[in-house]
């Protein structure tokens, strides 16, 4: 509003404030090179599919306003596609990357060019494969600094590191996955967790393994922190330290100080640490948080990192004690009690007017067991998973943003409900094995709105078959997080809850155990955007939909066409 102030006051002002608004921005080039590669971890040597032969993939680092060129070559043996987890790509929807959703996937031996520019955020994001498991292992830190000339809402810190969290199997996840869909039941779990790439010493043959970050005494240090785990939630605490959360999901947040962290597979924190204690050395760790309480099996290992002081003596690691792994009080007391930063470079009021009100059921479910056929879930069915019973199917012919441009008919159907087909006490534990409740089907249902309508969102988990904490991202959008609570929503009572003045903005919402929660967003971006579990087991059993964004009749709200050389199916 300002810069739009200085423009009509000040024609000579606004067009030096635009050159050196231009000028600032850079064009920011990678080149991405997916292969597979050997590397040693837990006593045994493993193939993984890398980006760049790294485990983290590179660091991506740009400043808001900034294009970021990306080549990508597809030298694995797997179809390809890159996400840029959390950026809007405002009119370049081409660029978000999941498969068949914005393009079909690179075959090996092809290549795709991701061109897009950040605008309007800043922070830390991530980006990762965004084809079947393969974002076990393909995946890396986005962080987003400031223009030249603008700071931080905060102190500016002695150093900024990124702790990217991830999952370790034992095994290629491709045939994890495989066999789990295969079967209609669960996947393996995992061997253990790493921090960036990194397992740590309580493992077996990870002395080695084991990341380290060497700190000043009374130094500040910026912790991006990512959670890029396939199917887990995790505490992450640092021994005999506070943190302080000033941002989440690449939005800025009011100050919060915590000794824990909790952070859901997507979502990405950034908390200030103080090197304030005795010369010394701390780990940081992390372990699970199971919102099931041991009703599905779990990783329930710790990885650990290690801060190491100047002139800290050679003494073991002083051990946090981190919450256990069903604490669900201590993880809702941390996602609750956050909040936006009204001062922030971006914020904008929440849209009090709301022209899409949703209902939406998210859990578990059971689809039918092919004839002929050994099914691994419940009653001999396959394991589903659904949102207001439908679950959802990716189209394979072309994709979605593809058939939405060209207006090809039978890739997806507009027939998204609203509401759920039935009512019920979506959160009691009785009906978990209710099978009139648990049977859904598969279908490529989409919900269309038109350009800048505001959507809101009640997203109601469900105890059908388990009850758990689901994380739920949105591509395209961030969104305000009004309210959220335990058990049913009641539209009376909770919306006396919502929070219009300070929510926090995130584009990846866990929404509790045997609760609900509510969002907010404007549909300011045309195109269409994946919303999903980003528990990667939960994604192929259907726990998803897509919002298609009609454009808004001006160049400036009307995607663009897609680049030459979109992948084709």
């Amino acid at each position: 509003m300002a810069r739009l102030v200085a423009y009509l006051l000040a024609p000579t002002f606004a067009i030096a404030l635009l050159a050196s608004t231009f000028a600032s921005a850079e064009i920011v080039e990678h080149s991405f090179y997916v292969q597979n590669v050997t590397i040693c971890r837990l006593c045994q040597e493993q193939v993984i599919a890398a980006v760049n032969g790294r485990l983290p993939g590179p660091t991506i680092s740009v400043r808001e306003g900034d294009t970021l060129v990306v080549r990508v070559y597809n030298l694995s043996p797997y179809n390809i596609t890159i996400h840029w987890h959390g950026v809007f790509q405002l009119l370049s929807g081409w660029a978000d990357g999941p498969e068949y959703t914005t393009q079909c996937p690179m075959l090996p031996g092809q290549s795709y060019v991701y061109n897009f520019t950040i605008t309007g955020q800043e922070g830390t994001l991530w980006w990762h494969a965004h084809v079947q498991w393969l974002r076990a292992t393909i995946y890396g830190a986005l962080i987003i600094r400031p223009r030249v000339g603008c700071s931080y809402p905060f102190p500016k810190p002695y150093k900024e590191v990124p702790i990217v969290l991830g999952e370790w199997w034992n095994a290629n996840v491709f045939e994890v996955e495989s066999q789990a869909l295969a079967s209609g039941g669960a996947p393996n779990i995992s061997n253990a967790f790493t921090i960036n790439g990194q397992p740590g010493d309580l493992y077996p043959c990870s002395s080695k393994h084991t990341f380290k970050l060497k700190v000043v005494q009374g130094k500040t240090y910026l912790l991006r922190i990512v959670n890029a785990a396939l199917n887990d939630h995790l505490f992450f605490k640092i021994a005999n330290h506070k943190m302080t959360v000033v941002a989440v999901d690449a939005s800025y947040t009011n100050p919060y100080v915590t000794d824990v962290v909790v952070i859901s597979p997507g979502q990405t924190t950034d908390v200030l640490l103080i090197a304030d204690q005795p010369p010394a050395s701390y780990y940081m760790a992390a372990h699970a948080y199971d919102s099931t309480d041991g009703a599905v099996a779990f990783d329930n290992t710790t990885t650990t990192g290690i801060i190491v002081y100047d002139y800290a003596t050679s003494s073991a690691p002083i051990m946090p004690v981190l919450p256990a792994f069903n604490d669900t009080p201590t993880a809702f007391k941390f996602f609750s009690n956050l909040t936006g930063l009204v001062t922030s470079p971006f914020w904008a009021p929440v849209p009090l007017n709301v022209d899409e009100p949703m209902f939406i059921t998210i859990g578990l479910g059971l689809a039918a067991c092919a004839a002929n056929a050994t099914c691994g879930g419940l009653f001999g069915q396959r394991l589903a998973a659904s949102m207001n019973n439908a679950s959802f199917q990716f189209p394979t012919k072309l994709s979605m943003l593809q058939a939405f441009f060209n207006n090809v008919d039978g890739i997806y159907t507009t027939d998204f409900p609203d509401q759920p087909p039935l009512i019920f006490d979506y959160t009691n534990a009785n009906n978990s094995l209710n099978q009139s409740l648990l049977i859904t089907t598969k279908s490529t249902k989409v919900k269309k709105v038109k350009f800048n309508a505001t959507v809101e969102m009640v997203m109601q988990n469900t105890a059908l078959i388990g009850v758990e904490n689901h994380p739920i991202h949105l591509h395209g959008f961030n969104f305000y997080v009004l309210a959220q609570g335990f058990g049913n929503f009641d539209p009376v009572n909770d919306p006396k809850k919502f929070n219009f003045d300070n929510p926090q903005k995130r584009n990846t919402i866990a929404v509790p155990i045997g609760g609900w929660a509510v969002i907010r967003f404007r549909a300011n971006n045309p195109g269409v955007w994946l919303m999903h579990c980003h528990f990667d087991v939960h994604l192929p059993w259907g726990l998803a939909t897509a919002f298609v964004v009609e454009n808004g009749g001006t160049p400036s709200s009307t995607l663009p066409p897609p680049p030459l050389d979109l992948p084709h199916c």
